[in-house]
């Protein structure tokens, strides 16, 4: 999506406000001895208070309210009765439609005590993102951004995951383009004034390749490693983006 005026700006804005908050909620409720059913309920009941819908559920008919993927799995996982357990990396993902609009963010909770890798692992994606909004911007082709993202994973000495990449959104989850995290020299897209992307690093420490679990939704690593996932949607500006899904 590009953004058409001041309307639109406000449509995309409401639900990456409402993303936020209910990620923050969940980061604050995740902790060992929680089930991700629970977590998913407390996206449920936000999602009621502020009117708006889980897009996962409403476009693919995503068996939850919110993605929660732990350990090995990177993302697409279900809510259920899986307990959190101490040292549990654990990837949430929340998008939302509100009002025809859609915003879409993760974040990565380390639960203590962990391992400091898996710290590393999480500090490795935040930093990825931070560096890809030094190019999210009008000037830079969409390339840039994965060579970004991948360029901070190889120091840290971290594989990107290639299956899965960022994308346009705003009117419905995927939209073109298609955001790799790693450098494609073929994607020669050119960013410009108001288009709406969800940038994730999604990052692990193992190959990078993937399976898909029995349940079909659930990817994980091939080999077992740890994964994390970081994203916001944000708005390319000529000068720094806009973060719509930011704390």
């Amino acid at each position: 999506m590009t953004i058409r005026g001041a309307s639109e700006l406000e449509g995309v804005r409401e639900a990456g406000r409402v993303v936020s908050r209910i990620l923050h909620a969940l980061v604050r409720e995740t902790r060992a001895g929680v089930t991700t059913a629970e977590l998913d309920a407390v996206a449920a009941r936000l999602l009621a208070e502020e009117g708006a819908r889980s897009a996962p559920e409403l476009v693919y008919g995503f068996p939850g309210s919110a993605c929660i993927s732990i350990n090995e799995e990177i993302v697409h996982g279900v809510p259920g009765r899986r307990t959190l357990r101490s040292g549990d990396v654990v990837k949430l993902d929340v998008t939302v439609e509100k009002g025809g609009f859609m915003a879409d963010a993760a974040r990565t909770v380390v639960l203590p005590i962990a391992a400091a890798q898996k710290k590393r692992l999480a500090t490795c994606a935040r930093a990825a993102f931070s560096e890809a909004m030094r190019v999210a911007r009008v000037g830079y082709l969409v390339r840039d951004i994965g060579a970004a993202i991948e360029g901070v994973a190889t120091r840290y000495g971290f594989a990107v995951v290639r299956d899965l990449n960022g994308h346009g959104i705003g009117r419905t989850i995927h939209e073109e383009p298609t955001v790799p995290g790693y450098y494609d020299p073929e994607r020669l897209e050119p960013l410009h004034e108001g288009m709406v992307l969800a940038i994730e690093p999604i990052l692990c420490a193992g190959s990078g390749d993937t399976r898909l679990r029995p349940d079909g939704w659930t990817v994980v690593t091939s080999d077992g490693s740890l994964a994390v996932h970081h994203e916001n949607t944000i708005v390319v500006r000529d000068g720094a983006p806009l973060i719509l899904t930011a704390a």
